[in-house]
């Protein structure tokens, strides 16, 4: 009888062990019933939704990676620009920024620019594309915790999970066993003993915890966790979000959602590194917790005199994460900043300004020039991730720092071939955002793109299509980039139906160097299209289908595909000449040109401030000449007043409109030298005298702006009404001149080349049949402080020369 029972005995166990085995071979190949039900719930739930544009973020994509791999939620390989509202997942959306840079969803009225590079102000909570093209590859060295390893001290408020994963202590049977003895201590588990129990199984390997995670056992040791909440210690409370982390607990799991309230209640009681601890694990859970983040800035204010530089790294790191910032911690923070400058390391530098970047905190000019300045100073030894997060704060911050510029002339040619196409993709979109070409960066990264474009996406052919475009970097100098990155863009229609966006920017890029692929123009101006873009609750798009439909309309004369409705563009041109009235237009420069050229060519009638071209966004005062050189009205409503205004002007400036008599006071005026001309100071302003003047060989300057006194511009300003008086009757024409007030901001940094969109508007002008006369701002800003004389002069020469240069 004792034989037969432990017979039966010796078979309980040897089934029991062989289904033990089945299980957890079943368990590490496939995914527990529960997570399918999660990975379920998690689809349903992630709705496409109208947003700005996506800006994902890999640290694995600033290098070139062997394989590519899909990472898993909560690795650190998270995608950059995560919203703050969302959980951490492989692609998130970056919260929108006002300085970013894209095409035109909103116009701009500090700078004048026909293209604001912003997105809308409004914030985004649709989720990013996520395709089996992008690269994640879990062996790349960079990442955006990188800085961490840069000292010991990190490691009391940080949660490396690399290590925790080669510290693992215990196998799936030893896992399995505490679980029995969870089932078996029931109610007699104590808050220690959940606390032993969890911090046990958080060092089982991370590709085992699913197991775990399946069981129920598992689950009732959650529930206890639960019970015990508020008796456990703060460092107990801690220890056990180190174990969620580490067993890869769901972000959605709703036993977080208690635990994050239990931190919201302590965080006034906890010390620096704890409360800083408890945010670092919070962010390796991938979970959004913004109220814990609020308890945190408002109890880090008592904290600030014991922060040392690596403190105040992984605050901003946690700030740049959560993508929010309390505004009464940001002066501090930027006084500690600098006050630690100069110690910290290079890693830690662009972790800073990638936090800054990230939550949006503009620093002043001076310490954001500070920070890039000890960035130039270590940029040896800088990661190309941490090279291209300064490049962001430059970008955000508009900061024009020309030593870090010109290293990066130096740098990226040699860095360009291990990086990935997003950290090429945000070299050349920080150079676009600050107007500054340098064709040993662009073309190192073009030589670059065609070799990764298997991982880029839509969004990133579109952003570099419209950075190449707006520098005005030509096919012929990259025969393969435009085809390249135009080829993306095709292999990639099925996504302009979430993010439509990405098309239009690519297609105006493409435009602005006269490419213009006929199948994406036929998509971008399909009615499907146009609804989908002028459905968007988030962007603002019209505008750029205007414009693209204009520039269609200009450059393919012959086009027979669709076109944007007449109601649309009707509406867009309302919309954009209300913008212009109360904005453009009451720019001193042209109130004070328009008001010049009046006076000039003898009444308001004659100059007309418009959007001759309004697809392109900004306004012109338009001039027209007849074949005598005589100024004509504008419309027919002004032809009344015209003879006596005339009449009136002639007695001023001589008889004909076609020239500024050169009296002997206005010559000494120009030229400096008064004492060499005989005096007419009985001599009234209305009837002046006309001075014979001989023409000169030696260019002399007249208004020491770069106006010089030459051959050609003597005699434009005293030739005679008989040089005019015998116009050629039978073939009468209108000149129509398109005067530009153009700033510094529509040119390439310390240059005379126009930005591609200012370009285009040039070459559009011309293709209506204007002639361009432009003030520069290095000429006319000058002569606002100069006499009216010389402005005067100055706008004859400039108009009556053009005329003349073109016959």
């Amino acid at each position: 009888m004792s034989a037969t029972l432990l017979f039966r005995h010796e078979a309980k166990r040897s089934l029991y062990a062989h289904m033990q085995r089945i299980f957890i071979f079943r368990s590490q190949h496939l995914p527990s019933n529960r997570e399918d039900e999660e990975a379920e719930t998690r689809n349903e739930n992630e709705k496409p939704e109208p947003t700005s544009s996506t800006l994902v973020y890999n640290p694995s994509a600033y290098y070139r990676a062997k394989t590519s791999q899909s990472s898993t939620p909560g690795h650190f390989n998270a995608e950059e620009e995560s919203y703050p509202n969302l959980p951490f997942n492989p692609a998130y959306r970056q919260q929108s920024n006002l300085y970013s840079i894209s095409s035109s969803r909103q116009l701009s009225s500090a700078k004048n620019t026909l293209l604001n590079l912003a997105f809308s102000k409004s914030g985004s909570n649709r989720r990013a594309e996520t395709t089996a093209y992008t690269t994640k590859d879990s062996s790349v060295k960079g990442d955006s915790r990188a800085f961490q390893r840069c000292r010991p001290e990190y490691r009391n408020m940080t949660h490396d999970l690399s290590q925790s994963q080669h510290s693992s202590a215990i196998d799936l049977n030893e896992a399995l066993l505490l679980l029995h003895k969870v089932s078996v201590l029931k109610g007699s588990i104590g808050p220690s003993d959940v606390t032993n129990f969890l911090c046990k199984l958080g060092q089982l390997p991370h590709e085992r915890s699913a197991v775990v995670r399946g069981d129920t056992r598992f689950n009732m040791l959650l529930r206890y966790s639960v019970e015990s909440l508020q008796t456990f210690t703060h460092q107990q409370l801690l220890d056990i979000l180190k174990a969620f982390v580490n067993l890869r607990l769901p972000y959605s799991h709703s036993l977080l959602g208690l635990f994050e309230t239990e931190f919201c209640r302590r965080a006034n009681g906890m010390e620096l590194h704890q409360l800083l601890l408890a945010a670092d694990l919070w962010r390796c859970l991938g979970r959004s917790v913004p109220q814990y983040l609020e308890r945190l800035f408002d109890s880090i204010n008592q904290y600030f005199n014991q922060m040392g530089p690596p403190e105040l790294v992984q605050l901003l790191y946690i700030i740049g994460e959560g993508r929010r910032c309390s505004d009464t911690i940001i002066q501090p923070l930027e006084s500690l900043l600098m006050r630690h400058l100069n110690q910290l390391k290079a890693e830690e530098l662009g972790a800073v300004c990638l936090g800054l970047f990230k939550a949006q905190i503009r620093l002043s000019e001076r310490s954001a020039r500070r920070l890039v300045d000890g960035s130039h100073a270590v940029v040896k030894d800088m990661s190309d991730f941490a090279i291209v997060n300064v490049l962001k704060l430059m970008r955000f911050s508009y900061l024009d720092h020309l030593p870090w510029l010109e290293a990066m002339g130096c740098e990226i040619p040699g860095r360009a071939p291990q990086m990935g196409v997003q950290g090429l993709m945000h070299v050349v979109l920080a150079c676009s955002a600050l107007h500054y070409r340098d064709d040993r960066i662009l073309l190192a990264v073009a030589e670059q793109l065609p070799k990764v474009m298997v991982h880029c996406r839509s969004k990133d052919a579109a952003k570099m299509l419209w950075a190449f475009g707006t520098l005005g970097v030509h096919p012929s100098q990259c025969p393969n980039l435009y085809p390249c990155l135009t080829a993306i863009l095709r292999e990639r229609q099925s996504e302009f139906q979430r993010f439509p966006e990405h098309l239009l920017t690519g297609l105006l890029g493409l435009a602005f160097v006269g490419q213009f692929p006929h199948d994406l123009i036929s998509l971008a101006l399909s009615t499907e299209f146009v609804n989908k873009a002028c459905s968007s609750q988030e962007l603002e798009l019209r505008k750029d289908l205007f414009t693209l439909d204009e520039s269609v309309s200009l450059e393919l004369p012959n086009w027979m595909g669709p076109r944007l409705s007449q109601s649309i563009r009707t509406e867009v041109t309302k919309q954009l000449w209300n913008f212009a009235q109360s904005d453009i237009c009451q720019k001193p420069e042209v109130l004070e040109a328009e008001a010049m050229l009046q006076e000039l060519l003898g009444g308001e009638m004659f100059v007309r401030k418009r959007m001759i071209l309004p697809h392109l966004r900004s306004i012109d005062l338009e001039v027209h000449l007849d074949d005598c050189e005589q100024p004509l009205p504008m419309s027919s409503e002004h032809q009344a007043p015209i003879k006596d205004k005339r009449s009136a002007s002639s007695q001023h400036w001589g008889e004909k409109l076609s020239g500024v008599p050169l009296t002997d006071d206005l010559l000494a005026q120009l030229t400096n030298s008064r004492k060499n001309l005989p005096r007419r100071s009985d001599k009234p302003l209305q009837n002046p005298s006309t001075s014979k003047v001989e023409p000169v060989c030696e260019r002399e300057s007249i208004f020491n702006v770069g106006v010089d006194l030459t051959d050609d511009l003597v005699v434009a300003m005293t030739k005679s009404g008989i040089s005019s008086s015998h116009p050629d009757k039978s073939k009468p024409s209108i000149v129509r001149l398109a005067v530009q007030v153009t700033n510094r901001n529509q040119y390439c940094y310390r240059s005379h080349q126009l930005l591609g969109l200012h370009a285009l508007k040039r070459k559009h002008l011309m293709l209506a049949g204007y002639r361009v006369v432009e003030l520069p701002h290095w000429e006319w800003f000058p002569l606002l402080r100069r006499s009216h004389a010389e402005k005067l002069a100055y706008l004859h020469c400039k108009i009556f020369s053009s005329v003349n240069s073109k016959k």
